[in-house]
């Protein structure tokens, strides 16, 4: 199921109520990922022009744009001069500091999202804050005081029950910056003393994960890309299933709206990813992102618009695509990096095993565990499809003894 609606009135402005203009705008994004690189893919299809802050020629983004800036996207004057000819700014990750993006507004240049949206997916206690002050379903939270820690998280674990969840409020990502706690530790003090401000969350009892993906333009247009189930091992995704299997109608719907509602409580302009829990009494928040997520990467096949396409029409303000998947199912695995560097090596047998597989690398260098691209496969038959992209995915990391590697990971 999916949902498309206007916030407000009958949708965006008609062309001939907006500026004529002789060029295409310019996208600048602060960031030089991955994201930043498969946005380039839509820019070109759509004609817009895309700009890159990177840190080094070498990185994801920066090996496919043509125009790429080298400098700090945490650098206030590195930020302002790269925005100089953008018409709007966006990023690729949410760690661009929030008074840098507030200048660049105050200086006239449109970022999207804004830093006072992108401030609830940068820090989890405003986060967890504000859903809660809306009414979101979210774990029961507090934030962790500097004195006496441990007897904080004992109380709390007291009336939450054990294992509690510590969080860092900032930073984080791929299981980082997350620690499970089993009793009252000192755990929380020595991260305190490390300069890390810190949540507790009681620990959910899921049943298992889902991600919403939503977008939202400046003049309120939503549009709700069906639910996802995201399988994550060892704090990394490595699969994500579209539609989530077995979901009931009334609970994607929820959660799709749901998410629609919190984009447009917080003013989020472009991608919102809304990562949940499913538990036996409703589903509850656990994450925001506000850019394209690997939650959506199936999207480039499986969606009549990409997550990617469909974030540069919302930061421009162009009508919103749609969100109809081309086939009953997709999955979507992530290339994590092996022993043996040379992937390419292993496109032959990959290819030829399944000629409708579709391979995405995004130029890193290989390092066990990294994610270093993604494979999707689609079909009618579930089995079949997870069966496909699993096996497209382990044989480029592991090559032709990925069995056994499995195996002998999974011991």
């Amino acid at each position: 199921m999916t949902v498309q609606r206007p916030s407000r009135g009958e949708g965006p402005p008609r062309p001939a109520d907006r500026p004529r203009r002789a060029d295409t705008p310019v996208v600048g994004m602060a960031g030089g990922g991955q994201l930043a690189r498969m946005t380039q893919q839509a820019a070109i299809a759509l004609g817009v022009s895309l700009r890159v802050l990177a840190g080094a020629p070498d990185e994801s983004a920066a090996k496919v744009v043509s125009d790429v800036r080298l400098g700090d996207d945490r650098s206030r004057d590195d930020l302002l001069a790269f925005a100089k000819g953008c018409d709007v700014v966006t990023f690729d990750h949410e760690h661009v500091p929030g008074p840098h993006i507030r200048e660049l507004e105050a200086s006239g240049v449109p970022c999207r999202p804004g830093a006072a949206a992108l401030a609830h997916a940068q820090d989890k206690l405003v986060m967890r804050e504000r859903l809660s002050a809306l009414g979101v379903p979210c774990p029961a939270f507090a934030h962790v005081p500097a004195s006496a820690p441990a007897a904080f998280l004992e109380a709390f674990g007291r009336e939450h029950g054990w294992p509690l969840v510590l969080k860092a409020t900032r930073g984080g990502y791929d299981g980082k910056g997350v620690w499970i706690v089993d009793g009252p530790s000192d755990r929380a003090e020595r991260l305190q003393a490390e300069g890390v401000d810190l949540i507790v969350e009681e620990h959910v009892p899921f049943r298992r994960e889902l991600a919403a993906l939503v977008a939202r333009s400046p003049y309120g247009q939503g549009a709700a890309y069906p639910v996802v189930e995201t399988v994550q091992e060892d704090g990394i995704c490595t699969e994500v299933i579209a539609p989530a299997p077995g979901l009931p109608e009334d609970v994607a719907a929820e959660a799709q709206s749901l998410a629609l509602r919190i984009a447009d409580e917080l003013g989020v302009v472009g991608l919102l990813a809304v990562e949940l829990f499913e538990t036996d009494g409703g589903i509850l928040v656990n994450e925001l992102a506000m850019r394209p997520h690997n939650s959506g990467h199936w999207t480039i096949e499986g969606s009549r618009t990409s997550q990617f396409e469909q974030h540069l029409r919302a930061v421009l303000d162009l009508p919103l695509g749609s969100t109809e998947p081309t086939a009953p199912y997709t999955v979507m695995a992530n290339v994590l990096g092996g022993d043996d560097p040379d992937v390419y090596s292993r496109y032959i047998h990959v290819m030829a095993h399944d000629p409708a597989v579709k391979v995405h690398m995004y130029g890193k260098e290989s390092r066990p565990g990294r994610k270093i691209g993604h494979v999707t496969a689609l079909g009618a038959d579930l089995a079949d499809v997870r069966e496909r992209a699993r096996h497209a995915a382990d044989y480029l990391r592991w090559g032709p003894s990925m069995e056994d590697r499995a195996m002998g990971e999974k011991k």
